[in-house]
């Protein structure tokens, strides 16, 4: 173990943690109990202060020792219970059996407010599920998870979210030798698609039944008093799944790897791996360096999501109905119906992109015919939507074309036959098309200099820009920029 002062441990515990560990009660097939495999020369990179104010701890009083103990895992608040959590999962459509193989539970942590969240280190160590792997992160993608966690957030789109990243002072094998690190994970839960297959591949019924009951009183209380609360958790489960992958749709997020293990139960986004925000429009985008077949592009995501959420409800079926062939009725109505619940979440944000509050029949032409068009002309599909927002459209190619300005001109004919007002539109895009996202050639460029050369102060700078996206702030305008051909970023990797 590192060295550190004589009363760090206390410190440590001084923050305002407040631990439950449910989790670790449930039974041991749903865990290992292991702690973090200590590092030598631990160092915080960066520290979310805002975030940790918001769940009531206060890291300012510690030392810099004191939190790179901390956040390395070398010391544990007292309350922790720490676990590597059992799960399973389809990956590219293939099931394994897996678990956490580099991250750790270290527990919950109960806000001033009530409220209950899973504070996980990430590349901490080798763990009894960590095959052949070594169990470590390497610092560059630790930094883009809180990247674009913090830019999720930041949209008002459900996600974990990163508390700190630490450097480890030891290196880790990938292709070359890189910096390791450890990234301090925030979320409602890990409890994943992946979780309950685990359960219907290595326990009964019974043991399916307990992860269902802890998955409700979670994450949905209401439904403990339903007739079927099991039936109800899928229906929330794809819901809260539909409009979450509507939400990335709407500014062009590709997640890269929607593995039943990284399909959250509590409908955030969980996993940033190969991820990357779209900036020409191109529907069949696909980034991941792993995804060959373009399995989880950006126009496959609803299907990636239906799937999976398939997936999930053949783990349910002992519990929806006594009878298999009703408890599968039961189970198929649910899924078959994800595509309209989608659909509908989609309209609804695609209308708000473009000024709509009433729905006409005509609405989805309107869109797809200019989605057609940006694609066709390589739009940017942010600063497309966001320029449609403003009085004045700029002189540039794609709004000058001749097709455009037809389907233009049906549009404005479609915003006057609402009673609000063109101002009102006009706001109401402003509010749902973001003008600075976490452009790839940004993010990369911040890697690059934060992991080769030790400066941070590009991430710091777009981690500024990012942090209110729809302010379209005049010191940031550099952010809206599209990358130059020799910019673009054509691949994008997991990191493991």
């Amino acid at each position: 173990m590192a060295q550190t002062e004589p009363d760090t441990e206390h410190t440590i515990d001084s923050v305002g943690w407040q631990f439950d560990n449910s989790y670790a009660r449930l039974p041991e097939s749903f865990y290992i109990r292991i702690k973090p495999v200590p590092v030598r020369a631990p160092r915080v990179e960066i520290l979310n202060h805002a975030l940790a104010e918001s769940l009531g701890l206060n890291f300012r009083t510690l030392s810099e020792t004191e939190a790179a103990t901390l956040f390395s895992g070398n010391i544990l608040p007292d309350a922790a219970q720490p676990v590597a959590q059992a799960y399973a999962g389809h990956q590219f459509g293939s099931f394994t059996m897996l678990g956490d193989g580099r991250a750790i539970l270290l527990g919950e942590h109960i806000t001033p407010a009530g409220d209950r969240f899973d504070i996980q280190l990430k590349g901490s160590g080798r763990t009894p599920f960590s095959r052949r792997g070594d169990g470590r992160a390497a610092l560059a993608p630790m930094l883009r998870e809180y990247i674009i966690s913090e830019a999720m957030h930041a949209l008002g789109i459900p996600t974990t979210r990163s508390l700190a990243v630490v450097t480890t002072g030891e290196p880790v094998v990938r292709e070359t030798l890189l910096p390791g690190a450890i990234l301090t994970r925030v979320a409602a839960s890990h409890i994943r698609v992946g979780t309950f297959e685990y359960a219907a591949r290595s326990t009964d019924a019974e043991g399916i039944k307990i992860l269902a009951d802890y998955a409700i009183h979670h994450h949905y209380p209401d439904l403990t008093e339903a007739d079927n609360p099991y039936l109800g958790l899928l229906h929330n489960v794809i819901e809260r799944q539909a409009s979450l992958v509507t939400q990335w749709l709407l500014v062009g997020f590709i997640h890269g790897v929607m593995n039943t293990d990284n399909m959250a139960i509590s409908g955030e986004t969980i996993d940033y791996g190969p991820c990357a925000f779209m900036d020409a429009y191109d529907p069949n985008t696909v980034f991941s360096s792993i995804d060959h077949q373009g399995r989880y592009g950006y126009n496959n995501q609803s299907r990636a999501a239906q799937w999976n959420l398939a997936r999930f409800a053949e783990t349910l079926l002992p519990l929806l109905h006594p009878a298999q062939e009703k408890a599968l009725a039961l189970a198929e109505e649910a899924i078959h119906a994800f595509p309209g619940i989608f659909q509908n979440y989609w309209l609804s944000g695609m209308r708000k992109k473009l000024g709509l509050f009433t729905e006409e029949a005509e609405d989805i032409q309107l869109i797809e015919t200019l989605l057609t068009l940006m694609h066709k002309h390589q739009a940017d599909y942010t600063n497309t939507f966001r320029a449609m927002g403003s009085k004045v459209l700029p002189e540039k190619n794609f709004f000058l074309d001749d097709a455009f300005t037809a389907w233009h001109a049906q549009w404005q004919a479609r915003l006057s036959r609402q009673s609000e007002s063109m101002e009102s539109s006009l706001n109401l895009m402003r509010m749902n098309n973001p003008a600075i996202l976490p452009r790839n050639h940004r993010v990369e460029a911040a890697l690059t200099a934060a992991s080769e050369r030790g400066d941070y102060a590009p991430m710091h700078r777009l981690l500024a820009a990012v942090a209110d996206p729809y302010a379209d702030a005049p010191e940031y305008l550099d952010y809206r920029t599209p990358p130059e051909p020799t910019e673009r970023v054509y691949q994008t990797f997991c990191g493991t």
